[in-house]
């Protein structure tokens, strides 16, 4: 097998793409264990073979649409999935009812099919191996790391309230498919 075969479908870039895919299933594993720490760690390791596997596609010419797809699943399931779910997790310990506890569910379904609409107009519209200079709209990964935060500040009793933190998840999934630029790295 040829790692650097750009025709193998587990080239070494694809290769670190089902680490990403296989990072953000155990992450919500340990979501659902309460193990919230391990979750982020292995999700912030996720982040890093998102950034790697790009680089290591450019670098040995092995873009293929097959490996935007495969990114972008992982993208899927590693930053729109594992995040928010993350966040209703913690979030849980503060809503006092059921009827509550649907409607945040509610709107993390919402950024859920966001970073999912994001995900399938980024793919219509970039060329295998093309890097635009801007995004158009809050990339998932950076959507993923304003979740972070905004985790952290919830945790940590900065922003106590659960109604303020779904407030700014319905505007991080208004963003992803917004027109903002976001300059690429």
């Amino acid at each position: 097998m040829d790692l650097f075969d750009k025709n193998n479908r587990f080239n070494i870039a694809n290769l670190v793409t089902y680490l990403n895919v296989a990072l953000g299933v155990v992450a919500i594993y340990f979501i659902v264990q309460g193990d919230f720490f391990t979750a982020i760690v292995l999700a912030w390791i996720a982040g890093a073979c998102d950034i790697i596997d790009g680089k290591l596609a450019r670098k040995y010419g092995l873009s293929t649409e097959f490996g935007i797809q495969l990114d972008s699943f992982a993208d899927f399931l590693s930053f729109v999935v594992m995040p928010p779910f993350l966040l209703f997790y913690a979030l849980k310990s503060g809503i006092d009812n059921p009827i509550e506890e649907l409607i945040v569910g509610l709107v993390f379904i919402f950024y859920i099919i966001s970073g999912l609409r994001r995900l399938i107009e980024f793919n219509l519209k970039v060329d295998a191996g093309e890097v635009a200079k801007y995004f158009e709209g809050v990339p998932t990964p950076l959507g993923a790391i304003l979740l972070w935060v905004l985790y952290l500040l919830y945790s940590y009793g900065i922003v106590s309230s659960v109604w303020i933190i779904t407030l700014l998840v319905i505007t991080i999934a208004w963003s992803m498919n917004s027109k903002l630029k976001i300059p690429h790295p």
